[in-house]
């Protein structure tokens, strides 16, 4: 099967426009609630988040931080992981969290994301937020609240995101593994 773009740049655009209405509807100014993004890919879409929220809500500022999971995924002694850079320089004790991914597939990388975050405080909420939900495949019961897409694949199926800052371009793809 050839690859099938699921989303190219105006849908792109448009999906994270949504993504951060729906955010505001939920968090107001975001003066409670800060953006957490998971390495190594959904920083981008965290950053990208960030960016359009303070340009909808003009001069707030709303704080975003970028954690890595490497040391606190059940499969970290199996794999050759390369850690990446953690920065949160805000406090999430009592405060509500926006974590962001690009894909959702088994949950485990969430799972991870949750553990490593505790790390930095006790937050009062939690919610995930994915580009891509593709929902048929968990491995723990995670589900995202604020979803770009949901895809239904099948395990030898991929999702490619790719962003205008790494790859070129803002697409994202299904590949045939």
């Amino acid at each position: 099967m050839r690859p099938k773009i699921l989303l190219e740049k105006t849908q792109f655009d448009v999906t994270i426009k949504r993504l951060c209405h729906q955010l505001i509807e939920v968090h107001n100014d975001f003066s409670k609630t800060v953006i957490i993004g998971l390495q190594p890919r959904g920083i981008y879409l965290a950053r990208r988040i960030q960016k359009e929220l303070q340009n909808i809500l003009k001069t707030k500022k709303v704080h975003c931080g970028e954690l890595d999971t490497t040391f606190y995924r059940d499969d970290f002694r199996q794999k050759e992981l390369i850690p990446n850079r953690t920065s949160i320089d805000f406090i999430i004790e009592n405060k509500n969290v926006v974590l962001i991914d690009d894909v959702l597939y088994t949950g485990r990388t969430i799972r991870s994301g949750l553990d490593a975050m505790l790390a930095f405080g006790r937050p009062n909420d939690v919610e995930l937020m994915v580009l891509v939900d593709r929902r048929l495949s968990r491995n723990v019961p995670i589900q995202a609240k604020y979803v770009g897409i949901t895809i239904d694949s099948i395990s030898t199926q991929n999702v490619k995101v790719e962003w205008q800052e790494t790859e070129g371009a803002d697409k994202i793809t299904l590949l045939d593994k």
